[in-house]
């Protein structure tokens, strides 16, 4: 098979059509509609679905299933009843840096909302997977993840209250938890983490201002001090239409 020289090699092979030719009707005009939106550029708004039905001689149902598969990969974005082309996804790195510095190092203000601060004592479950000691006094830490003040995550930080006592009275919830972390005196050593894609439930779709079906890219990570002591268990949820991940392998 002869490779396209006008092919991005990010891109899928071939545009994900088929050897044979035959695609479905709908995708022939998503790739019509996605070099639409390279010319149209960020924040502007793309023609109607009546418009562009009658522009490549379609039925508006197949115009319609071409832009959601669009906004799902977040090329686009719904914006009151029009859509508009969406900005580059966030590429936020695999490490131990923290979602803050991350989304800052893309020009970026980064965010976040709280919508809980819980304790209870650490259910068997979360002692098994941490290394916690089962019973004993836990903090529940639960924000929506914010950049340039739109909704892209929820996350869920669980830590001992050993750790951070006064995690209720001298932690600003909008701030960076690492950084607090920081500032006590406590290290990160390593961690272990686990991506996978799951759907939302329709309670994190409505803190995240989503539809339930979005894709969304899920984090789990358990994290520990310089001295190899359990540290904090993560469970990170971003909108699979506005982030990315990124990581650096050595030989």
């Amino acid at each position: 098979m002869d490779y396209p020289n006008d092919q991005a090699p990010g891109a899928p092979v071939r545009s994900g059509i088929p050897e044979h030719g035959r695609i479905p009707k709908y995708y022939a005009v998503k790739a019509q509609i996605d070099r639409l939106v390279g010319d149209l550029g960020e924040g502007n708004v793309i023609p109607t679905e009546r418009d562009l039905s009658e522009a490549y001689g379609v039925a508006r149902e197949t115009v319609r299933q071409a832009l959601r598969e669009l906004v799902l990969e977040g090329k686009l974005r719904r914006q009151g009843r029009g859509t508009v082309v969406a900005g580059p996804k966030l590429e936020q790195p695999l490490s131990l840096a923290s979602y803050t510095e991350g989304v800052r190092r893309q020009g970026r203000t980064p965010g976040r909302g709280l919508v809980t601060l819980d304790r209870f004592p650490c259910p068997p479950a979360l002692a098994a997977e941490t290394g916690l000691e089962r019973g004993e006094p836990v903090w529940h830490l639960e924000r929506v993840l914010l950049a340039d003040e739109e909704r892209v995550g929820l996350e869920s930080t669980y830590v001992a209250v050993a750790r951070v006592p006064r995690l209720d009275a001298d932690f600003e919830p909008d701030s960076s938890f690492y950084s607090y972390l920081h500032e006590k005196g406590i290290g990160f050593g390593d961690a272990d983490e686990r991506i996978e894609t799951v759907l939302a439930t329709p309670r994190e779709a409505l803190l995240i201002g989503t539809p339930p079906a979005l894709p969304m890219l899920l984090i789990h990570r358990v994290s520990r001090d310089t001295e190899g002591l359990p540290l904090e268990r993560v469970r990170s949820l971003y909108r699979g239409d506005r982030f990315s991940f990124t990581t650096h392998l050595g030989g």
